[in-house]
């Protein structure tokens, strides 16, 4: 420390210091300014990218609360759509079977009346084959008792003999 001490000149501290001043006025004036200009730009750059950033993220949250209500919204339309389709099926799967039912029915009746009116048919011609056959067979009896003159006087007899127990 003592060579400095001998070693220190006034008129060159004097010059130095002016110098360091002049320097420090050139900055101010000239550097200063765009300096804090760029580093100002720069911070509110950043700020503006934090904020962007920080809007992008919340208009994701949105987007994303959006899209899943969306979907919610469309799960339940797609369960109301199942459900309807599943009752209209049971409703046309009824019909079908009323209406098979009444068809079933209706040619059930008429396959009956059919039945019945043919039954009735043979019935009747029934009737009258045995009509016409009982008629054949009363004729050719009748032909035969008749045929004898004893035989005929018998079944006078008989028939006025019916006529007085009535």
């Amino acid at each position: 420390m003592d060579t400095l001490l001998n070693d220190f000149s006034p008129g060159l501290f004097i010059v130095q210091t002016i110098l360091l001043l002049g320097l420090i006025f050139l900055m101010v004036k000239f550097a200063w300014k765009p300096i804090l200009n760029s580093l100002n730009e720069r911070e509110e750059g950043i700020s503006d990218a934090l904020a962007a950033a920080e809007a992008a993220k919340k208009e994701m949250q949105n987007v994303t609360a959006d899209s899943e209500r969306l979907l919610k919204e469309a799960r339940v339309e797609r369960e109301s759509m199942i459900k309807e389709a599943r009752e209209m099926k049971e409703k046309i799967v009824a019909d079908a079977r009323e209406l098979a039912q009444a068809e079933g029915d209706k040619m059930i009746k008429q396959a009956q009346a059919a039945i019945e009116s043919e039954k009735k048919a043979a019935v009747a011609d029934i009737k009258n084959q045995v009509a016409t056959l009982s008629v054949e067979i009363a004729e050719k009896v009748i032909k035969g008792q008749l045929s004898n003159d004893n035989k005929q006087l018998q079944l006078v007899e008989d028939m006025v003999g019916d006529i007085k127990l009535n």
